[in-house]
């Protein structure tokens, strides 16, 4: 199903803020794959998994969980700058698990970012590969790290399609402190390129969504994205 914008993943955000109603389905809504509630796995058992062909990359289940409860980091090298981002797979072990998974086969690789919303509400979405915001991996994450959670400048977190447990691939950063409610699964914090993200911001979006709200004027791209333990 398709979604009309995506961040979260379409008008659920703004709807959430502009206090309207509005549906909010998206390309990552498969069904919640519950599975690795035993913890993670070594990475001597972790299975490699063939790369998918086409775009985006489709798999049919939540990868198997190796990450560590530990810190991560992003590197995510795009055509406007260099971001850093810390991941806690402590806290988001399935969201950071499924992330180092994707990066691993480059899912994110020459992907643009496709949403930019500098009213109310102040995020750079990506993530989706089709550049539509109707993609994902085929398959659907948990929400975790919710009790609390705030945005604040430099956060990264999950877009979702309004409905709980629909993360896939789709991820925003907070360009600046923004008010959300705590839907939307924040597993990590730019720690090197929120100059980047200010100044992409500072380009202005297309308002193709609406007032505030678009596609950036000036596009950007993820070169490469790279996870790696800290």
């Amino acid at each position: 199903m398709r979604s009309t914008t995506a961040l979260m993943a379409a008008g659920a955000l703004a709807a959430v803020l502009a206090g309207c109603g509005g549906s909010s389905s998206g390309g990552e809504d498969n069904p919640i794959v519950a599975q690795n509630s035993n913890g993670p796995s070594s990475a001597a058992s972790c299975p490699e998994v063939p790369t998918p062909s086409g775009t985006p990359q489709q798999y049919t289940s939540e990868p198997k969980l190796c990450v560590e409860p530990a810190n991560y980091t992003a590197t995510i090298v795009t055509n406007q700058g260099t971001i850093v981002a810390t991941l806690d797979g402590a806290k988001a072990p399935h969201t950071v698990n499924s992330f180092k998974f994707l990066a691993d086969h480059k899912y994110f690789d020459n992907s643009p970012c496709h949403r930019l919303t500098t009213q109310g509400i102040f995020v750079l979405q990506c993530g989706d590969p089709t550049g539509t915001g109707t993609g994902g991996p085929g398959y659907t994450i948990p929400d975790e790290n919710l009790s609390g959670a705030t945005y604040p400048a430099g956060t990264l977190a999950m877009a979702n399609t309004g409905q709980p447990h629909t993360g896939g691939s789709q991820f925003f950063f907070c360009y600046a402190d923004t008010p959300l409610p705590p839907q939307y699964t924040p597993f990590g914090h730019v720690t090197q390129g929120l100059d980047v993200l200010k100044k992409i911001a500072a380009k202005g979006e297309d308002d193709s969504n609406g007032a505030g709200d678009g596609k950036p004027k000036d596009p950007v791209v993820i070169k490469t994205f790279t996870v790696a333990k800290a």
